[in-house]
């Protein structure tokens, strides 16, 4: 019986990832310090020639301007004269004559050399003010690819990932960070997508459920032979499969805010409180707190059901942490230093200063580290902030003297 033959084993994977193989004569790598190192040297070359060239011209004028004195011979008598130096005709005797030609001499030879200093001067001058706007443009020339990497990456953080920078040209320090991150972008933009096909399975995997548990408990609940016993069960798990829709709702809510916002639309940020504040109306009524404020209009550019998630949550939580009897919470909108500006103030308790930032975590409450309570899920300030931070804005909370809180909420016009 012929034996079977052995299968063949596959050559093990490597555990490292081949790097691209290095040039032989790295040295001859166009790179920026080699670039630099050539532009900025022909420079001081060329201006080290042309200060030169001046220098030479500057001194042979001097000289030839220092050696031009003209002598002249009248008469039977030797009489020197020259317009240079006048005095020379008052000479008495030879020994006087040859002091004075010595102290024209040097007083020529100063002459020129004071007017080669100036002349100097203002030649450095005017090429030193050449030299700073030619390296100023070639620098320019030089950088400009970092501009466009740091353009590429706002839009990338203001819009979304699939931008990329693709920047041409040698092989140097400058191509190598944008090809970084241009693959950085990419596993970016596959991580993103991730997240948003897992939100979306989760949303449907998780609302599925809920849904028929609250079906299952209606259908129970509307049976009038039920016994008492049943139907106050039935309450209790029904309101606790509505806390954990809210709970699974501000989740996914939470996650997508978290993001940019791509598409945006004109949103009057005065309506979107008009209608958080109808939506608050009852609950307000009920527990006595007036709802008061000037609210004018200011359009902004967003999402127009984000923006009225984050005031919805932020008159909500106002009306619920408030105060027993004679409370109000005022809400205005306007726009203020080419801003749109929405606050929500109200009376209630008195919040320490250092415990405003646990406010806006999730799941944390003042003086309260888990959800407890029946008044939410603890995620309201949260998506709150993720929301106006995807719209490019902020959210600032502040303690009111006398108790209670006043929320800011800025956003660009």
């Amino acid at each position: 019986m012929a034996a079977s033959p052995r299968p063949v084993k596959a050559p093990p994977k490597p555990t490292w990832e081949p790097k691209a193989q290095e040039s032989p004569y790295p040295w001859l790598r166009p790179t920026i310090r080699i670039r630099l190192t050539l532009l900025y040297g022909g420079m001081f070359l060329i201006a080290g020639i042309l200060l030169l060239s001046i220098i030479y011209m500057l001194a042979a004028q001097a000289l030839h301007d220092a050696g031009g004195l003209e002598f002249q011979v009248k008469g039977t008598n030797v009489q020197i004269s020259s317009d240079m130096c006048p005095q020379l005709a008052s000479a008495l005797n030879n020994t006087q004559l040859n002091e004075m030609i010595k102290d024209c001499t040097a007083a020529q030879r100063q002459h020129a050399l004071d007017s080669l200093l100036n002349r100097a001067l203002l030649a450095l001058v005017g090429l030193s003010i050449i030299a700073f706007a030619f390296g100023y443009a070639m620098a320019g020339r030089v950088l400009s690819p970092l501009g466009r990497i740091t353009r590429t990456a706002r839009r990338v953080a203001g819009t979304d990932l699939t931008r990329r920078i693709e920047l041409d040209g040698p092989d140097d320090e400058l191509k190598e960070l944008a090809d970084t991150f241009d693959e950085m972008l990419d596993r970016l933009e596959r991580a993103f997508t991730a997240q948003q096909r897992f939100v979306g399975n989760a949303s449907h995997e998780l609302r599925t459920p809920l849904a028929i548990n609250r079906t299952l408990l209606e259908v129970h609940l509307s049976d009038p032979e039920a016994p008492g016993e049943l139907q106050q069960l039935g309450k209790t798990l029904l309101a606790t499969n509505e806390r954990s829709e809210q709970l699974v709702e501000g989740l996914l809510l939470l996650a997508r805010s978290d993001n940019q916002i791509v598409e945006r639309k004109p949103v009057d940020l005065a309506e979107v409180a008009d209608r958080a504040i109808d939506q608050t109306r009852a609950e307000a009524a009920d527990k006595g707190v007036e709802v008061r404020g000037e609210r004018r209009p200011v359009v902004v550019q967003g999402n127009g059901v984000l923006l009225e998630r984050i005031a919805l949550n932020l008159v909500q939580n106002a009306v619920r942490y408030n105060v027993a009897e004679g409370g109000w919470v005022e809400v205005t909108t306007e726009a203020q230093h080419g801003q749109a500006l929405l606050v929500v103030s109200n009376t209630g308790p008195v919040v320490p200063a250092y415990e405003i930032d646990n406010l806006f975590e999730p799941f944390r409450r003042l003086r309260t580290e888990r959800t407890g309570s029946d008044k939410g899920v603890g995620l309201g300030l949260s998506i709150a902030r993720s929301v106006a931070r995807a719209h490019g804005g902020r959210i600032i909370a502040e303690p009111r003297e006398g108790g209670g809180l006043v929320m800011r909420v800025t956003l660009p016009v």
